[in-house]
């Protein structure tokens, strides 16, 4: 809204009436207002949440003195923090920001009835399965379609260009709508969803664009999840989260500038500024939280910041165009998801043959590092041992966020390595 008031004085000689024309203010006071509104709502949401004893269900090898009594659905302080700013300094008539509004609403939404079943009506497990997929799947869709259809979502991409036998790389004068991602480590590295779908002859557009959009399905669906699983210790999911919406904001600020793109050798997304001012918002939030998330908690985000971080993270690389790059930038999501389903697989095959055996001491991954000795089956069977002692949590949410660091860092690198 303040966009919209600053723009009114734009034309006028009113000092600073023209800050809001700059992507690099309004992210940086959107990571400060998100930085604040955390800090602050944050204080009071948690003193209610403990006069109301909303506090989440532990698992039995988690309850302890520590976590015990510890309010949960603190992922309203982020989502809070997250809107606040975006709806103060954002273009609300950009499609983008649009978009990762609704996403931020949607998810919050649902991981918000999901807390509230947990807490409220005892019922450890929440929402279905099902029902989440359904959610998930659901907003993917709306994400994809919007994509597809919006003229807003073009791009200008690059171009070689002769004069006098020396090649250049530029932008295009004309913005086109396409249905490209980026490939990393390939030196021509995009590709078009049309050409994958080439052997549907005359129908390849529509069969590329149906195409992204069960991509766009998937991704958010995937990343959601992996979210979800990666929340289980004091402040590891909002400072794996952080470190990526940092690369995030990086590639966003680097598709929204002509020049950098035409440097880079990227597709430039007009509009896309919208894109950064979320991302930097979106930091501001997870920082502010880790103020009361870090060891030793004093709440937790539960579903409706978990759910929500991951769909926001799958959103952002739609967006840009950037979803294959996810598998570098979210490994530590990736490692915890397939963690996951490889422990129950094996688990599962080794019932069938009355034998106890599990490849970890405990799933997701970052449990296996930190689960007590005398907590573990003894009657069980397992391939990875695990460190000889227990490690603190503290500590395994440190190297996982070191871990997500290098990932970011390599992610970035793509861009120059071809």
């Amino acid at each position: 809204m303040l966009y919209y008031i600053f723009d009114l004085f734009s034309n006028s000689n009113l000092p600073g009436a023209r800050l809001m024309h700059y992507t690099s203010f309004r992210a940086l006071l959107a990571i400060v207002i998100s930085l604040v509104v955390s800090a602050w709502f944050g204080s009071y949401l948690i003193k209610y949440f403990k006069k109301k004893q909303i506090t989440e269900t532990l698992r039995e090898f988690d309850k302890n003195n520590l976590k015990a009594g510890v309010p949960t659905m603190g992922g309203l302080i982020i989502i809070i923090a997250i809107l606040v700013p975006c709806l103060l300094l954002g273009n609300l008539s950009n499609v983008y920001m649009l978009l990762l509004i609704v996403a931020t609403v949607w998810l919050g939404i649902l991981g918000f009835a999901d807390d509230y079943i947990k807490t409220f009506k005892k019922r450890k497990d929440g929402i279905s399965g099902k029902t989440k997929i359904f959610a998930q799947v659901g907003l993917g869709l709306v994400i994809g379609l919007t994509l597809c259809f919006s003229s807003q979502t073009v791009m200008r991409d690059n171009v070689t260009v002769e004069n006098n036998g020396v090649k250049t790389v530029q932008l295009s004068t004309k913005a086109t709508k396409e249905n490209k991602t980026t490939i990393p480590f390939v030196k021509d590295h995009d590709i078009n969803y049309s050409e994958i779908m080439s052997f549907c002859g005359d129908y390849k557009e529509e069969a590329g664009w149906a195409l992204f959009v069960l991509i766009t399905i998937f991704v958010v669906t995937a990343v959601s999840n992996g979210a979800n699983l990666n929340d289980g210790m004091d402040g590891m999911l909002a400072g794996n989260a952080a470190i990526i919406g940092i690369a995030l904001a990086i590639l966003a600020y680097a598709s929204s500038h002509a020049t950098w793109s035409e440097y880079l050798n990227i597709m430039f997304l007009p509009g896309g500024e919208e894109v950064v001012i979320f991302t930097f918002a979106f930091i501001g939030a997870l920082v502010g939280f880790l103020w009361y998330n870090s060891f030793p908690a004093q709440v937790f985000m539960g579903d409706t910041g978990s759910l929500t971080i991951g769909g926001i993270i799958g959103v952002i690389a739609i967006l840009l165009h950037k979803e294959i790059l996810l598998v570098l930038l979210c490994g530590v999501f990736v490692a915890e998801n397939l963690s996951v389903m490889a422990q129950v697989a094996y688990f599962k095959k080794g019932k069938k043959k009355g034998i106890k055996q599990r490849l970890f001491r405990r799933a997701p991954l970052h449990h296996h590092y930190n689960i007590e000795d005398e907590k573990l089956d003894k009657d069980c069977k397992y391939v990875f041992k695990g460190p000889q002692r227990p490690l603190h949590e503290a500590k395994v949410t440190v190297r996982f966020w070191i871990v997500t660091i290098v990932m970011a860092a390599i992610t970035l690198m793509t861009l120059k390595i071809r």
